[in-house]
């Protein structure tokens, strides 16, 4: 007797497996797998080719614990599926089954069509004066996106995955889309999709930049806020997740999931890491109101942090619930999802969105819990770059430099401090002397290195650096919330004029501005990481919450500034060059064994080491640093003639003033390879004479070189 049997609808089903969970096609067909605790029954909804029609039921009667599964033979690639749970409709109590509701596999490894918002779409009836208490009997097939069964294959050729070390990455943050969509050397029918971030004209000018690592803001498949359609907007940036497995579908230019792989394919073909920012910490589905779409319909009390009985959701994050990381099964999930981004998609690292809100166990934040554990176990997870958002937005949140290793974290307190520093606010040189020097007081422990502070200037959330430089307050208004929305403290300062400006002047004290905190970024111990579209001078209007707006004020504009690149390109460059400024070891001032020199010595403008009064001193504005590698640096992690490799930076956030350079290395002159003052720039490898003075708002660097010696500068 064959062991599949006809379902009497032309399908033959077997028991199937209970693992892998998901879709797995096997030669015969397709094994299904979903996990759900309290269901009572599970049907696998089988639909026509076009979506439109539902061609079968099948009930899946067989259960290994709580683990439902079937084969169904002769499915093939690109067979279109959801699911139905039944089982009591208690919200009350947390429970929210609806049979009425199709339900997203939350393993689907692709996703077809969109969410099509209606009344429909919600377990209870809209309007109805019991709210969410009341139960709606609509079908909602008709508005959910398919699950599609996916043959995951891919030949990666004999390309292998960049072996980036720490002290040598740059990062890059970028939106898939609004990277390419206005980017016009991009093919126009490549452009905001994965196959044009990986064209040839955005590889060369990542290459040209020293990117070697691509952090791509959330491309798992997400939804469209209800509220922002209503409003004639989207959700551009794409932190509403409904399908941890699935590339977001926008950005497919055919349809297909390969088309994410050759991205990853040819972007490492060119040296170039990708990481995932990762939203794990709630989904789309939002609070008690939400819709039943996927996770909610299957096992609510499974899959989300419930309180007030389990009737509402715990929200760490703002957006109205929180997925529930310390049931096994949901951590399970994210574990296979992250596993599966690695392995069948090929990234190599993730930026966990509100980290914070991961580590949480039921006493609060724990460095040591389960999520953190399990991942650092994880024999193929340990091995990936990961990236802590160190903050969520519940009670004790903000854990920056709270991580263990190998983590790293967002640094905002780098951010900040910068930008206060330019902006001349006062007594900030104590605070930025601390972000020189990889934000030792925050990270030095646990044996982490200085590349744990992701250093950034901007990000996605927040104003571009342009922004920055040319806007005092925020201007959110198009995002319809009355400019409520994003923060109100930016650190910036629009240099005499609010926007846009004809002033040539006020235009070129920007710019100089711009290039003095790029300059700062490249100049810092830890990790830099670059906003795409800041080395074009990209402008979002004064807006520093573009969630919203998939248009011109989001996409990057590469006309604005196109000459600043080639500054950034040099500054990368000179990184490169020095690995005294990219090092893996704290410097505090340690004697070296090599020359009894310290490895890290401050001074001020006039040659003078600074003592506590200059330290506190509000009206001070220029601070030096001198980098020389760590007295603790092992001879064997050292190239030839790393060993003598020193550089001095001198910062000044005011008027211009007489410059006195410490003495050089004996055997050494000081020659200039840096001056943000102005976009030509110096030979790297000769340098130019030392300047007699620091030019206003500027940032210089100075590189310790053999050779003949300066023909003009002064030293104490």
């Amino acid at each position: 007797m064959s062991r599949f049997q006809p379902a009497g609808n032309g399908f033959a089903t077997a028991p199937g497996r209970p693992d892998p969970l998901g879709a797995t096609l096997d030669g015969g067909g397709v094994n299904f797998a979903v996990f759900s605790s309290e269901a009572e029954a599970i049907e696998l909804c089988l639909f026509s080719e076009d979506g439109r029609r539902e061609r079968a039921r099948l009930p899946l009667v067989d259960r290994s614990g709580d683990i439902w599964h079937i084969h169904v033979a002769g499915l093939t690639p690109g067979t279109l599926y959801g699911y139905r749970a039944h089982g009591p409709y208690a919200p009350e109590g947390g429970l929210r089954f609806n049979p009425n509701k199709l339900l997203i596999d939350p393993y689907a490894r692709a996703l077809s069509g969109r969410l099509r918002w209606s009344d429909a779409v919600m377990g209870y009836k809209v309007g109805s004066s019991r709210g969410d208490l009341s139960f709606d009997t609509r079908d909602s097939a008709f508005a959910v996106p398919r699950s599609v069964v996916v043959d995951p294959s891919f030949d990666w050729g004999d390309t292998r995955r960049p072996l980036i070390a720490p002290g040598a990455r740059v990062i890059c943050e970028a939106h898939v889309k609004g990277m390419t969509a206005a980017w016009p050397a991009v093919p126009r029918g490549l452009r905001g999709s994965y196959l044009g971030l990986a064209s040839d004209p955005v590889i060369e000018h990542l290459q040209r930049l020293g990117v070697t690592t691509l952090e791509l803001m959330p491309v798992h498949a997400f939804l469209d806020d209800r509220f922002l359609v209503a409003r004639g907007l989207r959700n551009y940036w794409g932190y509403q997740t409904i399908g941890f497995f699935a590339p977001e579908p926008r950005y497919l230019s055919r349809g297909a999931v390969w088309e994410f792989q050759t991205m990853v394919r040819r972007l490492h073909a060119a040296g170039i890491e990708v990481i995932l920012d990762v939203v794990f910490n709630h989904t789309g589905e939002g609070d008690a109101l939400g819709p039943t779409l996927s996770l909610r319909g299957l096992d609510n009390r499974a899959y989300y942090r419930l309180t007030g009985g389990g009737r509402h959701y715990e929200n760490f994050t703002g957006t109205g619930n929180t997925l529930n990381l310390t049931h096994p099964m949901v951590l399970r999930m994210v574990l296979d999802s992250l596993r599966h981004w690695v392995e069948v998609m090929g990234v190599d690292g993730f930026r966990f969105d509100l980290a914070t809100t991961l580590a949480r166990e039921d006493h609060g934040f724990d460095a040591r819990g389960g999520f953190l554990d399990a991942l650092r176990a994880d024999p193929v997870l340990a091995r990936a770059v990961l990236i802590a958002e160190p903050w969520d937005v519940g009670p004790g949140g903000y854990r920056l430099g709270e991580w263990p290793w190998p983590f790293a974290e967002w640094n905002d307190r780098y951010r900040d401090g910068v930008r206060r520093f330019w902006r001349g606010d006062a007594g900030q040189i104590g605070e930025l002397a601390r972000r020189l020097q990889g934000s030792a007081d925050l990270f030095d422990r646990g044996g982490r290195a200085p590349t744990a502070s992701v250093n950034y200037l901007t990000a996605h959330d927040g104003f571009t650096l342009a922004d920055v430089v040319s806007y005092a307050a925020k201007h959110n208004a198009p995002n319809g919330e009355d400019n409520r929305d994003g923060h109100p403290e930016n650190f910036s300062d629009n240099l005499g004029v609010e926007g846009p400006t004809d002033d040539a002047a006020i235009a070129e004290a920007r710019a100089q501005r711009m290039r003095a905190m790029l300059a700062t970024l490249f100049l810092s111990q830890g990790t830099p990481m670059l906003l795409a579209g800041d080395e074009a001078g990209n402008s979002q209007a004064g807006m520093n919450n573009a969630y919203a707006q998939d248009n011109e004020i989001g996409w990057v504009d590469w006309t604005a500034m196109p000459e600043l690149a080639g500054f950034v390109a040099h500054l990368a460059a000179l990184r490169r060059a020095h690995p005294c400024l990219r090092q893996t070891r704290f410097l505090h001032a340690r004697t070296r064994p090599a020359d009894g020199a310290p490895d890290l010595e401050w001074c001020l403008p006039d040659g003078r080491s600074p003592v506590e009064a200059d330290w506190q001193n509000p009206q001070a504005r220029a601070l030096g640093v001198l980098y020389r590698i760590a007295a603790d640096t092992p001879a064997h992690a050292l190239a030839p003639g790393d060993e003598g490799d020193s550089v001095l930076a001198l910062f000044n956030a005011g008027p211009e003033v007489a410059l006195h350079l410490p003495p050089p290395p004996e055997g050494r002159h000081w020659r200039l390879v840096l001056n943000s003052a102005t976009l030509e720039q110096p030979d790297p490898g000769t340098g130019a004479a030392p300047p007699d003075t620091l030019p206003a708002q500027a940032a210089l660097a100075f590189a310790a070189l053999g050779g003949a010696g300066p023909t003009t500068g002064r030293t104490s």
